[in-house]
């Protein structure tokens, strides 16, 4: 059965080929073909030869992908237009919801580290710390107990090696810095968990000042993504308000 003409909103036929699309946004035709047997496009409708033919919906429809693209990453992009095409607004916005809760989490992440940060205060050196100490070592210079290292140990946050043939654990210069990080963020009442994440990120960055450098790129990252995120719900919003979300072609 042959598939209906494209025809936009005022009831003009407006078909196009896939080449024409193809053209309109600077793509090649099989991103065209591909966007479509992916569901980012609604189905085109059909030549009597069988040629695919395109009408503004598709163009409208290319242009939220793009934007989501922007703002959703490639992949959760071709869900939320895969999932609209399927009839499914709801679950499409749901996958909308999602994007932006992740973000939120990353940005509670990045502002509770920058607290912690603030917290240490002078207490990260980024000087060499001593290396080769022993445990009762560590305990002292911190003024803890050898039962707290161990502890810090068993929930992931130390990691210190064994010398060989003893099985005594020997803390390196980061061992110690990082013994220093846990003592200080516990004195201020920060749960285990919450640690893990700074030590994570201290360690990436090398030192409390690259930490801070990379916190900040971090947060201007953050609010970039934030701003096209935004862009692409508005998007998505128009191309839904006009009643094409699961239009067929």
């Amino acid at each position: 059965m042959k598939r209906p003409r494209s025809h936009d909103t005022d009831g003009r036929d407006t078909r196009l080929r896939t080449v024409d699309l193809a053209r309109l946004a600077g793509l090649s035709t099989q991103q065209i073909r591909n966007y479509e047997e992916a569901g980012v496009l609604p189905p085109a409708g059909r030549t009597d030869s069988g040629y695919r033919t395109f009408g503004d919906v598709h163009r409208r429809a290319l242009l939220t992908y793009r934007a989501l693209l922007a703002g959703y990453g490639p992949v959760r992009a071709t869900r939320i237009m895969r999932t609209v095409h399927a009839g499914d607004v709801p679950g499409a916005l749901a996958l909308v919801d999602a994007a932006h809760a992740a973000l939120h989490e990353e940005r509670a992440a990045l502002r509770s580290t920058g607290e912690a940060l603030e917290t240490l205060a002078e207490d990260i050196p980024d000087h060499r710390e001593r290396a080769g100490l022993r445990i009762g070592e560590v305990a002292a210079l911190l003024g803890v107990r050898p039962s707290a290292l161990r502890v810090w140990e068993a929930a992931a946050l130390l990691a210190p090696p064994r010398e060989h043939p003893t099985g005594y654990r020997v803390y390196g210069s980061a061992d110690v810095r990082d013994a220093r990080v846990i003592h200080s963020l516990r004195r201020s009442h920060y749960l285990l968990d919450q640690i893990r994440p700074v030590l994570a990120d201290l360690r990436r960055e090398g030192s409390a000042e690259s930490l801070r450098t990379a916190l900040t790129a971090r947060a201007a990252s953050l609010t970039t993504r934030s701003q096209a995120m935004l862009a692409a719900a508005g998007a998505l919003s128009a191309y839904l308000a006009d009643g094409v979300g699961s239009a067929k072609a």
